[in-house]
Formats: structure tokens, sequence, C-alpha cells
């Protein structure tokens, strides 16, 4: 049993998520005037899936172990080439683009919160509730 039931482990991976979105959606505004660029979003479904099918190079020394994989893309990035708001081919939204920055802002700033929430209540049990 951890000290705080795996709680922490789930605000990092949720901060790594945001964080990966944020490059993602700053790459996009990037490349706003980019021609031919198309937008990337990062899919939490996608990630977990690339989770799933994603794993290391080993060898197995019995039939019963796992295979072993290696992927080197960014897991839950996708990308889709089907639109296009441009006459130049870029598929790039500002205004989505500003929205989901708002938007995860938002969701990382609660996570950061939370996270402090749950040290600081660790470091008023070390000091014996003072």
């Amino acid at each position: 049993m951890g000290i705080f039931d795996g709680t922490l482990s789930n605000i990092e991976n949720g901060l790594t998520y945001a964080s990966l979105k944020q490059k993602t959606i700053a790459q996009n505004i990037a490349n706003v005037d980019t021609p031919n660029y198309k937008a990337k979003d990062v899919s939490f479904h996608q990630m977990l899936e690339d989770a799933k099918n994603s794993s290391i190079q080993a060898n197995k020394t019995d039939s019963k172990h796992f295979d072993f994989q290696s992927t080197n893309q960014t897991p839950g990035v996708v990308n889709n080439r089907q639109l296009s708001y441009r006459n130049n081919g870029n598929s790039v939204d500002m205004d989505k683009e500003q929205a989901s920055l708002a938007e995860n802002s938002i969701f990382y700033n609660t996570l950061i919160e939370r996270e402090n929430g749950k040290l600081n209540s660790l470091l008023t049990v070390i000091k014996g509730g003072n």
C-alpha cells in the first residue's frame, strides 16, 4: 500500500498527458501558416491503445513469457489527414487550438493543485499535525 494509494502516480500520468497535449497544440499554432501541414491532436484512447500494444525488445527465456516489441513514434498523437481549412492544404483551426490550449491549461493547473494538496498533507503528517 503506497502513501496515497497510487494517487500521485495517477496525477503524474495526467501531467504527462497534459504536457504532450500542450506541446502538440503549440506545434499546431506554430504551423498555422505552413502549407500542407496537418493539425495533430492527442487522444487519451489512442495513448491507451499504444501503451497496450507497445513493449520493449528483450530475449525470451521461456515460451510462456510475453513477446516484446518497441515503437519509436509518440504515443497518442494522431493526425487528421482528411481535413483542410485553407486552400494551401493546412488543417489548423486557430479558434479550436486556442480553446484546446485554455482547456488543457485548466486541466494541468487542476492536477498541480491536487498534487500540492497531497504533498501538503504528507508534510502535515511528517510534522506531526503542526
